[in-house]
């Protein structure tokens, strides 16, 4: 099965950390991090796509993507 996540948050060193423990859990990047300007809360945000191969697991809309 291939799983795919887009992780998201604020421009800061803890969405790096969330991307660098998805790396280390097998997770491979996928296309460019995006980045836009929340006005409200004059922060950026930004995302990076992820997909990760998992043999053996059958795909099913329950299951947790981001426990594989």
């Amino acid at each position: 099965m291939k799983v795919y996540r887009f992780l998201t948050g604020p421009d800061d060193a803890a969405f790096c950390h969330k991307v660098t423990l998805a790396l280390n859990k097998g997770w491979d990047l996928h296309g460019s991090p995006t980045y836009a300007y929340n006005a409200e809360t004059k922060l950026m945000l930004c995302g990076q796509a992820v997909v990760k191969d998992v043999p053996g697991k059958e795909y099913t809309p329950d299951i947790k993507l981001s426990e594989q």
